[in-house]
């Protein structure tokens, strides 16, 4: 048994470590599920002890598997450090960046990947979209775009804009509810974000907190179908209405200001040539839609 590439099969060891699950982990990995098993096995073979307990709510650390948690992390950070150092020495408009973005934006990232693309066409983009904060300092991303209130990573942050949003609902779903509302919004529905409480933070402060809270959610996407289809309202940034048809703002409410657009890359690719241009195009395309962004709030 060669032991000495026991470093190419401590990721697979700590993608279960850190989800508990085959499956979770190979989809991380990109792997398959005996993939991750099959380098599980041997590392478990290699060292002479189990890892992991295997059981039906997935698989355990054992007390070996405990100890060897904070040395495989050490050694991921080594690797990911080595890598980030000689891509910081890239001086070319070449190559690959891996670059994620929040499902949010899929309407509208086809057309600025298109320009970028015509523009440095020997820069490959892996686009990941997710609405999981992907982390740089774990090589998950190079670049990341993110929607927050504020960022506390150690990653270099470029707040492009701040947007606006309000709560939207469908005329079918308005001229059904409105009229027979009450007074805090008793009868009508809102359409949850996922925050995994009854009653979250947000609907407490809006203007109709005894609506009622269905469903939980954590596709922006899906939200706004079913708020155009009526069933029920929901908070969407101001520009969604200009993507989603069948979203108008629900009367008597006003825009307010929410979180902010951020362009995320790891502090040791700041002078990578490539990761430079993808983040100035992508801060130039956001800009220009601010007017969108900020709709009513807008001010020129």
């Amino acid at each position: 048994m060669d032991k000495t590439l026991d470093w190419a099969k401590l990721p697979y060891f700590l993608a279960v470590a850190r989800s508990g699950s085959l499956r979770t982990a190979a989809e991380k990995l990109g792997a398959t599920h005996a993939t991750v098993n099959r380098n599980l096995g041997a590392l478990e073979e290699t060292y002479g002890v189990r890892l992991f307990e295997r059981s039906k709510k997935g698989l355990v650390l054992t007390s070996a598997g405990e100890a060897l948690v904070p040395l495989a992390e050490e050694a991921e950070t080594a690797i990911i450090a080595a890598r980030r150092r000689l891509q910081g020495l890239d001086r070319e408009a070449s190559g690959t960046i891996r670059f994620s973005i929040p499902t949010f934006f899929g309407h509208r990232i086809p057309g600025i990947i298109a320009r970028f693309e015509r523009a440095y066409p020997d820069i490959e983009l892996r686009i990941n979209v997710t609405d999981r904060f992907e982390d740089l300092d774990r090589d998950e991303t190079d670049v990341s775009i993110r929607i927050a209130h504020q960022v506390d990573d150690s990653a270099v942050a470029e707040k492009i804009l701040q947007y606006a949003s309000a709560i939207y609902a469908s005329q079918d779903y308005l001229d059904r509810n409105w009229e027979s509302r009450g007074p805090k919004g008793e009868g009508l529905q809102w359409i949850g974000w996922g925050d995994g409480v009854p009653v979250p933070d947000w609907v407490r402060a809006s203007p109709f907190p005894k609506a009622r809270v269905r469903y939980e959610l954590n596709s922006p996407t899906l939200i706004a179908k079913l708020v155009a289809e009526g069933v029920g309202m929901s908070r969407f940034p101001v520009i969604a209405a200009s993507w989603i048809d069948g979203m108008i703002p629900i009367p008597g409410t006003e825009p307010y200001l929410d979180r902010s657009v951020w362009i995320m890359r790891h502090s040791e690719l700041r002078q990578t040539i490539r990761v430079q241009l993808l983040v100035d195009h992508l801060a130039r395309e956001l800009q220009a839609m601010r007017p969108a962004f900020l709709g009513p709030l807008y001010k020129a």
